[in-house]
């Protein structure tokens, strides 16, 4: 039998067409109708084929052809940053506070305007004391004394070295009493009493550590009261507060003449392993520096000689760039920056203090002999 194809067939049953009593298939569309029982069904649209998959049934063509919903696009995934972590949305960032960039320092390494205003309150505080009452210098000398002997100690600890605080403490306020009380001699009595309280005071820890710990010990005592001692003999006289300003302010020119012969000339290194910013140059700014104002406070104060002036200005500035590079070394030595941080761009109190302790020592002992009372 040919089969015809201009007629879809039926699917879904699987069944072959309908055949009649004589074995020939029903007759079609356009061919002659044939008897058959039951109603016919010629001309009458068939009915849909019965679905027996699983499937959901075929939408018509014509709800086939329909405008569809378009669903809501999904948000795109952030791009990953350099680290593969997903980016942050721009409205979380821009909502975050913005941290303002560090402060460059200077080309000396330092805050240059929060070190100008702490050395101008400091300074400012020494000539109060000064010129109100005398005696009250030796509070400030000795609040100076006890917060640098702190840090001296606390850096040596951190370092290894288990060195005694509190007989080099009641020695040190020992020692500046002596000295304003009775001159020279009381200080070095003073000092030779505080070796002794810390000999004597570490022997409780036992044997092991003890000679590096009592040396340590010592080394504190001699460089911090011992030397600031001598800047309560420059008060005793009764020109003190002029002796006494003349050796600050001598040891303040050292510094700045040293700053910026450095800064503007400053090329052959003093001692690039300890201070690599210190320089011939910055040597010679501070010599000329110290010896001009050294010639004039020599002159116009004390009524000396000229070269009084000269040798107190050149001994100054030896003596306070020794005490910066001795600080210097022992910082190195611990490997530590700064002995403290309680001067914002200074350091510690004892950074400070390192150029003004031995030069206390050499100004002493030459207005003494250039200008004596």
């Amino acid at each position: 039998m040919i089969r015809r194809h201009d007629r879809p067939e039926h699917v879904g049953s699987g069944r072959e067409p309908a055949r009649g009593r004589s074995g020939l298939a029903e007759p079609r569309t356009g061919d002659a109708p044939a008897a058959v029982s039951g109603p016919s069904t010629v001309g009458l649209p068939e009915a849909a084929p019965e679905r027996r998959s699983g499937r959901p049934p075929v939408p018509p063509p014509a709800a086939r052809g329909a405008a569809r919903p378009t669903p809501a696009p999904r948000p795109a995934p952030p791009a990953a940053d350099a680290a593969g972590e997903p980016a942050r949305p721009a409205a979380d960032v821009a909502a975050e506070p913005v941290d303002q960039p560090p402060r460059a320092p200077g080309r000396a390494g330092r805050d240059m305007a929060a070190a100008v205003s702490v050395g101008a309150g400091l300074g400012g505080v020494v000539l109060a004391t000064l010129l109100v009452w005398r005696p009250s210098f030796l509070l400030v000398l000795v609040a100076a004394v006890v917060i640098s002997i702190v840090e001296l100690s606390r850096a040596l600890r951190a370092g290894g070295q288990q060195s005694p605080l509190t007989p080099v403490l009641v020695g040190a306020v020992l020692m500046l009493a002596l000295a304003w009380t009775r001159g020279a001699s009381g200080l070095v009595v003073g000092f030779l009493l505080t070796v002794v309280a810390v000999l004597v005071w570490r022997l409780a820890d036992g044997p092991v550590g003890y000679l590096r710990d009592a040396s340590a010990a010592v080394l504190v005592a001699l460089y911090v009261p011992l030397l600031a001692g001598f800047a309560a003999l420059l008060l005793v006289p009764d020109d003190g507060v002029a002796r006494v300003l003349a050796f600050i302010v001598t040891v303040v020119c050292s510094d700045v003449g040293g700053f910026a012969a450095g800064v503007r000339f400053g090329k052959r290194p003093l001692a690039p392993s300890v201070s690599p910013k210190k320089s011939w140059e910055g040597l010679a700014g501070s010599v000329a520096a110290c010896v001009l104002v050294g010639v004039l406070l020599m002159i116009l104060t004390f009524h000396g000689p000229w070269w009084g002036g000269v040798l107190f200005g050149v001994a100054i500035a030896l003596t306070a760039t020794l005490g910066d590079l001795g600080e210097s070394l022992i910082k190195r030595d611990l490997g530590i920056k700064d002995m403290g941080n309680l001067l914002p761009g200074h350091g510690g109190l004892m950074d400070r203090m390192d150029s003004l302790l031995p030069s206390a020592a050499v100004a002493w002992l030459i207005l003494s002999v250039v200008a004596p009372v």
